[in-house]
């Protein structure tokens, strides 16, 4: 009765870690050590970088089915950094990103698609300057593990897409300074410890 019983407990129990493993995950964003850095042609001379600071955002990932995973995420305008004060000034103004009316850039993910063990497409809703239109990014999961530092569950994943400026109001100088800009972000998250 006794060994029953404890087959009866271990079976419980794998059954419980299984079922914990298997739920989705939801990560806080680690701002420190995420960003959104962004490629744009200048005159055809350079690929000009700049780059924002990620905001308040989740992950909220299932490995073992990305269909129940999502993304939700703000992009702080203010953030930006081009390298130089008055270009920073420049296009934080109405001509371009017009910053004091629209301060935050937003995405919220429709659809999270599994390509292989690593790699996937997140679909979803990109606001700029109170525009919103379908983006599509590029998914990396770098890595989910325990956190070496804060001892707590952790992912990292790399995002890119593309997006043109033109359709979300931010038409200033196309096509001389290019239309297309070529986004790349670099996202640590982790779960906060309780309590």
């Amino acid at each position: 009765m006794k060994i029953v019983h404890t087959l009866i407990v271990t079976a419980a129990l794998g059954l419980a870690a299984f079922a914990a493993s298997a739920a989705p995950v939801t990560y806080t964003f680690d701002t420190t050590h995420s960003r959104v850095t962004f490629y744009i042609n200048h005159f055809g001379f350079s690929n000009s970088v700049g780059e924002f600071k990620l905001g308040e955002g989740t992950f909220t990932f299932d490995n073992d089915d990305w269909s129940k995973s999502k993304v939700e995420t703000k992009i702080p305008v203010q953030t930006l950094e081009l390298g130089d004060v008055k270009w920073n000034t420049h296009i934080l103004s109405p001509d371009f990103l017009e910053s004091a009316k629209y301060p935050d850039i937003t995405f919220v993910s429709k659809k999270v698609e599994k390509l292989d063990a690593t790699h996937g497409k997140v679909y979803g809703d990109l606001t700029i300057k109170g525009v919103t239109k379908p983006a599509v990014l590029d998914l990396t999961v770098n890595k989910i593990g325990e956190h070496p530092m804060r001892k707590t569950p952790a992912a990292g994943f790399t995002a890119t897409t593309i997006v043109h400026r033109s359709e979300f109001g931010v038409a200033a100088y196309v096509p001389n300074v290019a239309d297309e800009v070529v986004i790349r972000i670099e996202v640590e998250s982790y779960v906060p410890p309780k309590g």
